[in-house]
């Protein structure tokens, strides 16, 4: 027996999700970043010391990258060294048990050069940990996933 397998299949689209809004539904790339750009505030996935580490990290988008200023003392440091890193941001409503959230998986750096280190500090980005030394990291959007809650009709949070 599947999960859901009880949903009449007119409750359902053509890849089997619910329609009703009691299952998530997959958001386009163009849709997930539109969602990651309306929010200041995400968490980094990378290792530290050979294992996951997650990190709360203010960050913007700029040229196809999600960018996050950051200060030497901080452990987000290790997430520059050009490792495969996860980046998750979302916005949701325990309430009505909806909302959204996306996941992006890219290649890390460390920005170096002059002229990207001037556009970069043109963001509208603060270090959590401010330092003397402040870098920039970013991370390429190469795998991009979300899902949009929807309340579901019988649910909490729906309408009678």
């Amino acid at each position: 027996m599947t999960i859901h397998e009880d949903v009449p299949q007119r409750e359902r689209d053509g890849q089997g999700l619910l329609v009703n809004g009691a299952a998530p539904e997959r958001l386009t790339r163009a849709e997930c970043l539109d969602l990651l750009a309306s929010l200041p505030i995400g968490r980094l996935v990378y290792t530290r010391q050979a294992l996951p580490a997650i990190q709360p990290v203010n960050f913007a988008l700029s040229n196809g990258e999600i960018i996050i200023r950051a200060g030497t003392g901080g452990t987000v440091i290790a997430a520059a060294r050009g490792d495969i890193v996860a980046f998750e941001a979302d916005a949701l409503d325990t309430s009505t048990r909806s909302g959204w959230s996306v996941t992006v998986i890219g290649r890390s750096r460390r920005a170096s050069e002059p002229v990207e280190i001037s556009r970069l500090r043109k963001l509208p980005l603060v270090s959590w940990a401010p330092d003397a030394q402040e870098y920039f990291i970013c991370i390429g959007i190469e795998i991009v996933s979300g899902r949009r809650f929807r309340p579901s009709r019988d649910g909490p949070g729906s309408s009678p």
